[in-house]
């Protein structure tokens, strides 16, 4: 029996920057995020410009360029590594003749695909059709391309022909369905102020290791695969240690580069879980040449989203595959340090930094109870952290670090 692969759509990049080396370093992320959504990289063109075209996005010259190439290349698709106007869309769309998509349709594509809870897919959702609607003076013809390429997946996609009422009919719906999912969200952490539960977020740059370690931690079965965008719906687990101690681990979407605002709005109340933590766990792909830099994304993403006066733990994570001499380092971090999510390595250290954590605030104390108040233990108990329970003649003896 022969199997036939489906066919993968044949893809040139285009990139406009004044600075050479930031587009080449952008590219190479966008075809990892076009190979992420299933599509095939051909070719790469970019232009030094100061300032995009208004129109078309890069100069004419490099237009008539992009043009021959889709030619001898025999591409199906341009993609461009900023978002696109509508009049650039539709501009580029005319002249080039084959589909053309931007950074924010691969993203979108890819989140699509990824998402898998209900919460997950109507924020999805949510976030297509505000693009659609904004680029949809400028999609001309491509509103009529159906599905099966890069940019038309993804929950309430089957039918593109729909008009601008329809879309911001189905937007009005979804965006009540969000602030249900908020209301909902409110809810929870309410209950875990009620119960003083401690929450720390994990947040870094895509593929940066953070499923893995909470995989790790918490024998959670999450998927972590060494890919862009591998998990997108946020899971929390509970992280529990000695003594009658644990703290909430929530893994939230991970950031990238030109990270649309559409997402950042359609998934706000996903991200604010980083707003709400009592801790931020900032975990940096320490073998990525190029960490530096995605750190100082990490930290804008932070500061849009209003995430301010946190601690903040930073773990250099893959650290089984460098060199012993590297110097990693985060002055913006409260504690800094090496660990490997893969195999364990300096996990047993960070374990002991979160515990010091949720002793701040509390003082040792040792206490006696006598038996005929024994139930005052269920409430010294709850919250704190007890290092010896001792039952006597005269009563229990307890000691630990309370609040």
């Amino acid at each position: 029996m022969i199997e036939n692969e489906a066919r993968k759509e044949k893809i040139i990049m285009v990139g406009v920057s004044r600075d050479e080396s930031d587009i080449d370093r952008s590219l190479d992320e966008l075809a990892e995020l076009i190979k992420t959504a299933g599509g095939e990289v051909v070719g790469r063109i970019t232009q030094n410009l100061d300032n995009f075209n208004n129109k078309t996005y890069v100069g004419s010259g490099k237009l008539d360029e992009i043009k021959n190439f889709i030619d001898i290349l025999d591409a199906d698709a341009v993609c461009c590594d900023d978002e696109l106007s509508p009049v650039q869309m539709r501009n580029l769309n005319d002249y080039l003749h084959v589909t053309v998509m931007d950074r924010t349709m691969v993203i979108l594509d890819i989140f699509a695909k990824r998402a898998k809870s209900h919460e997950g897919k109507i924020q999805v959702e949510l976030a297509q059709m505000q693009y659609r609607a904004a680029k949809l003076i400028g999609l001309g013809k491509q509103m009529s391309r159906t599905g099966g390429g890069i940019g038309t997946r993804g929950p309430g996609e089957k039918k593109l022909e729909i008009d601008r009422r329809r879309i911001h009919d189905r937007i009005s719906i979804l965006k009540r369905e969000v602030a249900e999912v908020v209301k909902h969200r409110e809810t929870s952490r309410k209950s875990r102020k009620r119960n003083d539960k401690k929450v720390a977020a994990i947040v870094g740059y895509t593929n940066a290791g953070k499923s893995t370690l909470l995989n790790t931690l918490t024998g959670a079965d999450i998927l972590s695969e060494d890919m862009l965008f591998a998990t997108l719906d946020p899971t929390t687990r509970v992280l529990e240690f000695p003594n009658n101690q644990e703290i909430l681990l929530t893994d939230t979407v991970g950031f990238i580069s030109k990270l649309p605002h559409n997402l950042i709005d359609a998934f706000k109340s996903t991200l604010e879980e980083a707003v709400y933590a009592d801790l931020i766990i900032h975990v940096v792909d320490a073998s990525d040449p190029e960490y530096d830099e995605k750190m100082k994304i990490v930290y804008e993403t932070l500061n849009s989203l209003k995430v301010e006066n946190k601690p903040i733990i930073t773990l250099f994570n893959k650290c089984d595959v460098l060199d012993r001499d590297d110097i990693l380092i985060d002055p913006k971090a409260d504690t800094h340090m090496r660990i490997s999510a893969k195999t364990g390595q300096g996990l047993e250290r960070f374990k002991d930094t979160l515990i010091q954590f949720l002793r701040q605030g509390k003082k040792y104390k040792e206490i006696f109870v006598p038996f005929s108040e024994s139930y005052k233990l269920y409430e010294l108990k709850n919250g704190n952290e007890i290092t010896e329970e001792r039952y006597e003649e005269d009563g229990i003896y307890i000691s630990g670090y309370f609040r």
